[in-house]
């Protein structure tokens, strides 16, 4: 796994008092999370980024009961379902007395079987709260799979859980190993990444997808020569040869493309984390459905990170801008973060930024609910591709 590109996700569910919060502590060997015999301690998701050895960079995530109730509880219940949709694996914890509750048995069981339905790699907990050992082989049938004993609070069998976390993660390819750009280069090759230096980048610093990038590059052993759009011609007059591969912000695809080289190659930081986060074909095929719209569409633009709309904006001002200077005044929506419409049918095409602040399973389980939908979707960069035109002259 590339814990540059992306962070195992590990959601802790079940019912209220299983556990879950111990189990976070015992897992992270921290206290995280506040532990109390009182219901409903957890409210919101409490989020742990560590190194598990074994796994790599992980985000631990402890939910509410799924059993908690009343408004203020089914909210809660609404959130951890949310918290399904970034998981790559699941924890279902279970207190050892519960199966002495014959509903409480089959209310578990209905859980357990629709979040394995969403995340299929979910493994059955049963934390042991009396001395009197469960019965595993009748635990196994109920569950249809092994299941892990622990006591969160003494911490036996926490490396036991460790481990078979780790044979899960093994067992499944899910491209996760996907590189962004070293899959386009050999040692030694010239890359040229062009960073516009505009109102959207912040002071000081780069943008995540830009420092991903330049890492990769170095690990790759890749001479790499940074400039902005300004200073293009005079980076590309510097250079003996032309480079291999040029990576320009999308918002800067033309003028890129029309002072490149004809040698090099052509790719932007949203093109590559289509691919590397998402689905690359898919968000290709969804660019054609530009094709389709028309002044009466309705187009969902989706920002995975939060930040106050600037003047430049990509997802904000400059898409909206070019939808409706060519579909007149076609109507857009536009939602961040993990706000993302449960019905996605009203929409006639999805635009989603490079998710850089997203997990691959996140933005996965979106291009599902619009395929579901029967919804086009496609990225911010691969848009402004087909949008210039030029989308058969750049690679992923």
């Amino acid at each position: 796994m590339n814990n540059l590109i992306d962070r195992l996700h590990i959601g802790i569910f079940g019912p209220r008092n299983a556990g879950k919060s111990s189990l976070l502590n015992a897992l992270t060997g921290q206290d995280i999370a506040i532990v109390s015999p009182v219901a409903g301690t957890t409210t919101d998701p409490v989020v742990k980024n560590m190194e598990i050895n074994g796994l790599g960079a992980t985000a631990l995530i402890d939910t509410a009961g799924y059993d908690d109730y009343g408004s203020i509880g089914a909210m809660r219940v609404t959130k951890t379902k949310q918290t399904l949709s970034k998981c790559d694996i699941a924890l279902f914890v279970v207190p050892d007395t519960l199966f002495s509750d014959a509903a409480a048995t089959d209310e578990a069981l209905r859980w357990f079987k629709m979040i394995e339905s969403l995340v299929p790699d979910t493994l059955p907990v049963v934390n042991c709260f009396t001395e009197k050992k469960p019965d595993k082989e009748r635990l196994a049938r109920l569950f249809g799979t092994a299941v892990t004993e622990v006591n969160a609070l003494t911490r036996d069998g926490i490396n036991e859980l460790r481990c078979a976390i780790v044979r899960t993660r093994e067992s499944r390819s899910d491209g996760s190993a996907l590189t962004i750009v070293s899959h386009l280069v050999q040692p030694e090759d010239v890359v040229l990444l062009v960073m516009p230096q505009d109102l959207q980048a912040p002071r000081g610093r780069l943008i995540l997808p830009q420092v991903q990038t330049i890492r990769e590059l170095l690990d790759s052993r890749c001479v790499t020569v940074s400039c902005t759009t300004a200073t293009l011609p005079a980076a590309l007059a510097s250079l003996a040869a032309p480079p291999r591969l040029i990576v320009t912000d999308s918002q800067a695809f033309r003028t890129v493309y029309e002072q490149k080289p004809e040698g090099s190659l052509l790719t932007s930081f949203s093109v590559l984390f289509a691919r590397v986060k998402g689905d690359i074909d898919t968000f290709v095929s969804g660019a054609t459905a530009i094709e389709s719209l028309n002044a009466d569409s309705r187009v969902l633009i989706a920002e995975a990170c939060t930040h106050a709309p600037l003047a430049e904006d990509i997802g904000r001002e400059k898409i909206p801008a070019l939808l409706r200077k060519r579909f007149g005044d076609i109507r857009i929506d536009i939602v961040s973060g993990n706000d993302f419409p449960d019905d996605l049918t009203p929409y006639s095409l999805i635009i989603h930024c490079g998710a850089c602040m997203f997990n691959r399973r996140h933005v996965l389980s979106r291009i599902a609910a619009a395929q579901a939908a029967g919804v086009p979707i496609t990225n911010y960069g691969v848009f402004l591709a087909y949008m210039n035109g030029i989308i058969d002259h750049v690679v992923w």
